[in-house]
């Protein structure tokens, strides 16, 4: 396998995250075989906690890929990290700001260049009492939209038992199975050249996180609900 170019930052946070992913739980990655060897394309992932990034960076490395994410700009603030996101090429996300645009078009010109971008369309860890995506922003939507790029349903599960912010608790022990497994590129041909209003990115937001939902429901083994959690009903 043809590894993609790391770079020093990238693989100074190999050397954290590989133990750290393998110390939080049994790791089972799948569906690794869908990332494409070389050219852009858009991972969109459930967050259920906030080890995900950890295992979907390594989900992305381990198959010779460099991932690029798109995260809250205070990550940047945070000595060292905002170091290391510099350097590795990670997206800051400034929300409802001025700024706003600017991510989405950072976003666009990494996969125009043929990366690997991930977006976590909830924009927090999930509300959902049972651990199922919410109601997500439509900015994965215009990415998906102005780059002719594979759009890659992608889902976690286990990482909440092992981490939970919501409830503050930490337990690796004993280790649980983590699962990250990818399904197949959404197809968006027939969305393709059409006006992007908000209508359209509604549409297509719900598709795809239509289709995290339904890979999360088979890594699950249950029935998925549906409809979308919305944290403003009782949340």
């Amino acid at each position: 396998m043809r590894r993609e170019k790391n770079g020093f930052w990238v693989g100074f946070a190999a050397v954290f995250f590989y133990p750290i992913g393998f110390l939080t739980g049994r790791i089972r990655y799948e569906g690794r075989d869908r990332l494409p060897a070389r050219g852009g394309a858009l991972i969109v992932a459930n967050h259920i906690s906030y080890l995900d990034p950890v295992h979907t960076a390594l989900w992305v490395h381990s198959a010779g890929r460099v991932p690029r994410f798109l995260a809250k700009h205070s990550l940047w603030k945070i000595p060292v990290l905002g170091r290391i996101l510099v350097g590795s090429g990670q997206i800051p996300v400034f929300r409802d700001s001025a700024d706003a645009q600017q991510s989405l078009s950072a976003g666009t010109r990494a996969l125009q260049d043929g990366k690997i971008v991930v977006i976590y369309p909830e924009g927090t860890i999930t509300r959902d009492p049972q651990g199922w995506p919410m109601h997500a922003r439509t900015g994965m939507a215009r990415l998906a939209l102005t780059s002719d790029v594979p759009v890659i349903p992608v889902v976690h599960w286990g990482t909440r038992e092992v981490y939970d912010h919501y409830n503050r608790t930490f337990r690796p022990l004993p280790r649980r199975t983590i699962t990250v497994r990818s399904g197949e590129p959404v197809d968006l041909s027939s969305y393709r050249g059409k006006p992007i209003d908000a209508t359209l990115l509604r549409e297509v937001t719900d598709l795809v996180m239509g289709r995290v939902r339904d890979l999360l429901a088979e890594v699950r083994g249950e029935q998925a609900p549906t409809e979308f959690y919305r944290r403003g009903n009782g949340s």
